[in-house]
């Protein structure tokens, strides 16, 4: 019983933009959970909450850790910590907002110096790596539930709706302030940041298995796998290339889009 909702509240609304202007907004106050009053105490109990729930995670597992046992730890009522997540996914979902945020803001800081389009897409996917280190032994206790197509903690839900459009966001960025992005056609450069994304979920993918100190593996297939997609985006501005890249644009709209949320959970 420690997982039932203990209370009713209206749910809180976004649009899921995650950006205004190029750059990272700061994360909704509760994507995917209860509204909640703006004020300083209620935003310090909420992060109090995720905190507890981020380390419990750690130190039990996903599955064994209740609820009950983030509200008593956190030293809040269970019916407080339910009003801040409805359900304990959302605390995952507060987890993957706020870490999208940080990677986002690190990320653009990062590549700000450089317009080179392989450079910067392989600081976005390092600068990933390096935000995510901390959480990579604890990464592969849900993952068996992120990996369920219908669960709310799929990086392809609807409920992941807002980080995942602050990642593509940074992608969005990560082509549009390179050298590169004029010289593309218009319909790719629309489309590309979403297949970034998917790029980067690859690598989530590999990074998750990945036992090697500091997943130097996965640093390793970052620095190889990143200059080839680069050089193959690169190509697809030459006219030999068009008709391949009709054909992938065509694949990508018809099979690989509708496949991802594209709505935030009101």
């Amino acid at each position: 019983m420690d997982d039932l909702a203990a209370t009713n509240g209206p749910s809180a609304t976004n649009d899921g933009s995650g950006t205004d202007g190029g750059t990272p907004s700061a994360p909704a106050e509760a994507r995917g959970s209860r509204a909640q009053p703006k004020t300083d105490k209620s935003e310090q109990t909420r992060a109090l909450i995720l905190e507890t729930a981020m380390r419990l995670f750690q130190e039990r597992g996903y599955e064994k850790t209740t609820m009950r046992a983030i509200a008593t730890e956190a030293g809040v009522s269970v019916g407080n910590a339910y009003y801040y997540f409805s359900a304990k996914e959302f605390l995952i979902q507060g987890f993957y907002d706020r870490m999208t945020y940080d990677h986002a803001a690190d990320a653009r800081n990062r590549m700000a110096d450089t317009r080179d389009f392989a450079e910067r897409l392989e600081i976005a996917l390092v600068s990933w790596l390096d935000t995510a280190a901390p959480y990579h032994e604890f990464a592969a206790q849900f993952f068996r539930t992120a990996a369920d197509p219908s669960s709310a903690l799929s990086p392809f839900s609807n409920e992941s709706h807002p980080a995942r459009a602050t990642a593509v966001a940074l992608f969005r960025d990560v082509l549009q302030g390179s050298d590169l992005a004029p010289k593309l056609d218009a319909e790719l450069v629309e489309l590309l940041p979403d297949v970034l994304w998917l790029h980067l979920m690859v690598v989530v993918l590999y990074w998750v298995f990945d036992r090697t100190e500091d997943t130097e593996r996965t640093r390793e297939f970052v620095r190889r796998s990143t200059p080839m997609a680069a050089r193959v985006i690169n190509l697809s501005r030459y006219r030999v290339f068009r008709p391949i890249v009709r054909d992938a644009k065509g694949l990508i709209q018809d099979f690989i889009l509708p496949t991802i949320g594209k709505t935030a959970v009101k």
